[in-house]
């Protein structure tokens, strides 16, 4: 599947859909640095201020694996985000890793060995092509719309805790006009959320525009 045809903004509630983490573990995890949100703003008590990139999707998936499938602690993927610190917000997704004994290994670049040298023990690989498949399948599932909720907004108590959201989407309108605020130009928001069309782009910002003014 083409990458352009996967959303690639997601809010809080994207994350923990797409994922299986809690809302309480991301906001940790971006309050102590190990895991910060690609977009997000300064004031992080603002309503949808944390919005994460499909590459955030697929690392927050990787990291996922390790802590569940492999019992990695939250301590060593700390130490092994910083080892890997100089590869930026691609550590988690170009990255071969292996697990052995609840630890990440890597490749050893001298001999291409992947077991670990005193028991000889094979360490187990982590499919990061699978991932990244995995959650474009996921995200286009998740971002498929019917045609007559194109250019409309709606709300609904499931979702996005009753915030108001572009028809047919998880995308609320609040975080369109924070890009608009921004400075992104509707093609540009376009590109963040590809689902999305210039008449749905135009009824989310005149709404929460109508909302300041009568506030």
């Amino acid at each position: 599947m083409p990458s352009n045809t996967v959303i690639s903004a997601f809010s809080e509630e994207h994350v923990e859909r797409l994922t299986g983490l809690t809302k309480k573990q991301l906001r940790y995890w971006d309050r102590t640095g190990f895991f910060v949100p690609t977009h997000a703003s300064e004031d992080r008590k603002d309503a949808y201020s944390r919005i994460y990139s499909f590459k955030d999707i697929v690392s927050l998936r990787t990291i996922g694996i390790l802590r569940l499938q492999h019992g990695v602690p939250l301590q060593h993927l700390r130490k092994v985000a910083e080892k890997l610190n100089h590869l930026a917000d691609d550590k988690w997704t170009k990255t071969t890793l292996y697990v052995l004994n609840k630890k990440v290994v890597f490749d050893d670049p001298e001999n291409g060995g992947q077991r670990e040298v005193v028991s000889g023990q094979y360490v187990l690989g982590i499919a990061l092509k699978t991932i990244i498949e995995d959650t474009q399948k996921d995200v286009a599932k998740m971002q498929r719309r019917e045609e007559r909720k194109v250019g409309h907004i709606e709300r609904s108590k499931y979702v996005s805790h009753n915030a108001w959201v572009i028809s047919g989407t998880r995308i609320p309108t609040a975080a369109i006009l924070r890009f608009k605020n921004a400075g992104y130009s509707v093609d540009q928001i376009i590109e963040e959320y590809p689902d999305l069309t210039p008449e749905d782009i135009k009824v989310a910002i005149a709404h929460e525009e109508n909302k300041s003014e009568a506030a």
